[in-house]
């Protein structure tokens, strides 16, 4: 069977966690997109691991998957190989021929443009990894595949026919000197070096088959995520979104396995307990903003500041790959009822409600509204998004537990008002708490019900 782990806001919702959870009954782990911009922390016997490009079950000794739907920094991949052996691991890793390639330059045009944005104020807030130009080259139909870089002619051609118009995006159009990152014999040096590893390693598959083969032979798939639901590019807040399909349909498209095999499966939402995003765009529940990533922002001495920082250093709010303070604010529930809809999750995992602990009240934004009505969803523009005012729900909060002993004793050993906090959530998403996160530890783990069982 398959499962697919999903983030139902904003990112950084703890998805890599959750695979390590759900494991160990999982062969293989796919991820369907994005790619180098997507961070994952997980912790596995007292380590921890930060990766933003191996699947997260290269820690346990699953077989990772890159999917087709995946853009693929090789100098990225390789570092966080290494790094793992050196470390004790030997990660199996994936790659599919049919997964775009980042270049150099991608990195360098994503920064240019973000930086000419910002002139305007209409910066996307992107890790400046390449992610949108590779995405944009997929589109343009002239971009560079895993499977290309092992044929010495098609690589030599495809950049003598790329690189020359990207330099002149660079020079003329943005006006700014390029280097060495714009050379194609450079280039061409580099990425061929990358494909001796990749063919070295067997690391090269045709995904859909790959995938099809493990399946038919009994084995467990999950698929997983990067980012989540509210910055798909087709449904998220466009466009301070990601260039790729989180959502549980890009599982499809971005392995090579029909809809039905995704469907049949469980699909897992995660969320977290409370909000954070990195970069710009609406935020209605938000309690205090971030300098850079707000419009309008000044620093606050009020409760709500108070409460963003106490919440953001509780949490770790810290990007994975960026290190940038995410903003922060209460649980939106319009945004998981559009989440839940969007990807038909089965079941969620809720994490993080032990960052909440010891608050004397917490609150859910339950509706939004907009022009005089109460609506129960996201619009669908982000102006329109951002027009929309919280309407809240107040609970009382929770007292400090002791997480090894709620994971070891299950779910009645949470505090009543904890509880309440979840079965309303349930309650309102029509659909079940698979598990719950109550400590930043694999083990700090309520599971109630494992999707592989």
């Amino acid at each position: 069977m398959t499962v697919t782990i999903v983030g139902s806001q904003l990112g950084d919702e703890g998805k890599g966690g959750v695979v390590d959870i759900f494991g160990d009954a999982v062969d293989v782990v796919a991820r369907y997109q994005g790619g180098d911009n997507a961070g994952h922390t997980v912790v596995h016997e007292g380590e921890e691991y930060k990766l933003s490009l191996v699947p997260s079950g290269a820690v346990r000794g699953k077989t990772g998957v890159l999917g087709n739907g995946c853009v693929v920094n090789p100098a990225t991949l390789f570092e966080e190989i290494d790094a793992l052996r050196e470390r004790g691991l030997d990660p199996d890793v994936r790659v599919a021929r049919r997964a775009h390639i980042i270049f150099p330059y991608h990195r360098v045009l994503d920064g240019i443009e973000e930086e000419a944005k910002s002139e305007d104020g209409e910066e996307v807030g992107t890790t400046g990894r390449g992610i949108g130009p590779t995405y944009e080259d997929k589109a343009g139909r002239r971009g560079i595949r895993a499977g290309d870089l092992v044929n010495e002619e098609v690589l030599r051609e495809k950049l003598e026919y790329v690189v020359p118009q990207k330099r002149a995006l660079a020079e003329d159009v943005f006006g700014v000197e390029v280097g060495e990152e714009f050379d194609v014999d450079a280039l061409y040096e580099e990425y061929s070096e990358y494909a001796e590893r990749l063919v070295e390693g067997d690391m090269l598959v045709d995904a859909g088959d790959f995938l099809a083969e493990r399946l038919d032979a009994g084995e467990e798939v999950m698929f997983e995520g990067a980012q989540g639901t509210l910055i798909d590019i087709d449904h998220g807040n466009y466009p301070y979104v990601t260039s790729s399909n989180p959502t549980a349909g890009g599982a499809a498209t971005g392995t090579g396995l029909g809809p039905g095999v995704v469907g049949d499966g469980d699909v897992v939402g995660i969320v977290k307990a409370y909000l954070t995003r990195v970069g710009s765009g609406p935020l209605p529940t938000e309690l205090g903003g971030v300098e850079g990533d707000t419009p309008g922002y000044t620093q606050g001495e009020g409760r709500a500041e108070e409460l963003a920082t106490y919440i953001r250093d509780e949490g770790g709010e810290y990007g994975t790959v960026t290190g940038r303070p995410r903003r922060v604010g209460w649980l939106d529930l319009p945004m998981l009822r559009h989440s839940t809809r969007v990807n038909s999750f089965t079941g969620v995992v809720i994490n993080h409600l032990d960052v909440l602990a010891g608050l004397d009240e917490v609150k859910v934004g339950r509706a939004y509204e907009l022009d005089g009505e109460e609506i129960q969803t996201i619009p669908a523009t982000t102006q329109r998004w951002a027009d929309c005012e919280p309407v809240f729900e107040t609970f009382d909060g929770w007292a400090e537990f002791d997480s090894e002993v709620v994971a070891e004793e299950g779910y009645e050993a949470l505090p009543a008002e904890a509880r309440a906090y979840v079965e309303y959530i349930e309650d309102e998403l029509g659909v079940p708490a698979y598990a719950l996160g109550v400590g930043p530890g694999r083990e700090e783990t309520v599971v109630r019900t494992n999707p592989f069982e």
